[in-house]
């Protein structure tokens, strides 16, 4: 009889899942060209000769009513998925971010004998810290981007495998800033400031007015100033462009159409939202101050549930404070300016500063891709 081909059932639920499933592929292919990928895709992962059985934007959904509202589909596809894929008794099944859809699903493989692996740790370090038995439970490996995520599961006797982060693969050690400003049309001489009030509706409108306050102190200091504010899409950018015409209707800025990451190349200092972007920001090289806000009752929450001392990617990394965090009632025009201000003026600060950045974007550049790929192979015993 003949062998049959080493098979990967994957299940990517968004956008950056479709990214990581890709790479992963490609990954795989170079060691095993005949290997057979099925399962639940986005069209990059298409590209790279998946078999989809179910559209990945049937899984993408946000928010609570649109859960809700989607439940029964959503149920009917992971019993399909969990019938299916019994049935397949792929080689590994992996499941790919979209912890509240996959988690379960890998939970009823490994039940039926199936080897799991679940690709991006949730934030369980952070918060709803008691996942992390389900987790255990449900899946054979976890592949986490970050070396703390991997002291978290070891610390649960959570098989979980430090695999580096495919943005540090992605971005250079040492990015253009040049070439960056010349696709924004900045002058190589310039002083730039970036701001990124973030790409959900909520924060752009929790946070605009204050970062446009802040750039009025900071322009008001330094009159020559660039401000350049990259928009995740047309209603962000609407959605600024009212802020802006109330707040500061005369400030001369350059608005773009993404472009996120050549306007962090391109600055010499960033104000941002939490999030990925911090990381982002980390690996461009670019000096930031972190300021964030929400409704006081969701602070109050957040304040209580989540476990560690820091919300910003770097200074996780650090395990200190690396970047300033300026957070509700902290988050204020006056506060953020100041803490721009010797970022923006250069020397020893800014230089200690970027010194540290080049040195954690080292401690997670491993080759993302490879690494994944090598558990993958190594779990299915090939």
């Amino acid at each position: 009889m003949l062998k049959r081909p080493l098979t990967i059932a994957l299940v990517a639920g968004e956008t950056s899942g479709d990214i990581l499933g890709a790479g992963l592929i490609r990954a795989l292919k170079e060691k095993h060209p005949d290997a057979h990928f099925v399962g639940v895709a986005g069209p990059l992962m298409q590209a790279e000769g998946c078999e989809t059985w179910y559209e990945m934007e049937e899984l993408a959904v946000m928010g609570i009513v649109e859960v809700v509202g989607r439940l029964r589909r959503l149920l009917k596809i992971r019993r399909d998925l969990t019938r299916r894929f019994s049935a397949l008794k792929p080689d590994v099944f992996v499941g790919i971010d979209a912890p509240d859809f996959n988690i379960t699903l890998e939970g009823r493989l490994k039940q039926r004998g199936i080897r799991t692996i679940h690709y991006v740790s949730p934030s369980v370090w952070a918060w709803r810290q008691k996942r992390v038995f389900k987790i255990g439970r449900s899946t054979d490996l976890v592949l986490a981007f970050l070396p703390f995520e991997k002291a978290f599961y070891d610390r649960f006797n959570v098989p979980c495998r430090f695999i580096g982060h495919t943005m540090a693969d992605a971005m250079p050690l040492q990015p253009n800033k040049l070439a960056a400003r010349q696709t924004l049309g900045i002058s190589e001489q310039a002083r730039c400031l970036a701001l990124l009030p973030g790409s959900r509706g909520a924060e752009v409108e929790m946070l605009s007015a204050d970062f446009l306050k802040t750039a009025q102190l900071l322009r008001a200091k330094w009159p020559d100033l660039e401000i350049v504010v990259p928009l995740v899409n047309a209603k962000r950018r609407e959605q600024f462009e009212r802020i802006k015409a109330e707040v500061a209707p005369e400030l001369p800025m350059h608005l773009l159409d993404g472009h996120g990451r050549e306007a962090m190349v391109a600055s010499d200092a960033a104000l941002l939202a939490s999030g990925t972007a911090a990381l982002e920001c980390m690996l461009a090289k670019c000096p930031m101050v972190v300021g964030y806000r929400m409704k006081p009752v969701t602070f109050w929450l957040a304040e209580r549930l989540v476990k560690t001392d820091y919300v910003s990617l770097p200074n996780l990394l650090a395990g200190r404070e690396l970047v300033p965090e300026l957070l509700q009632d902290e988050c204020q025009p006056e506060k953020l300016a100041a803490a721009l201000e010797p970022l923006l003026s250069g020397g020893e600060t800014r230089d200690t500063l970027l010194a540290t950045f080049l040195e954690l974007h080292h401690q997670i550049r491993w080759n993302a891709d490879q690494q994944a790929a090598e558990a993958v192979l190594e779990l299915a015993n090939v």
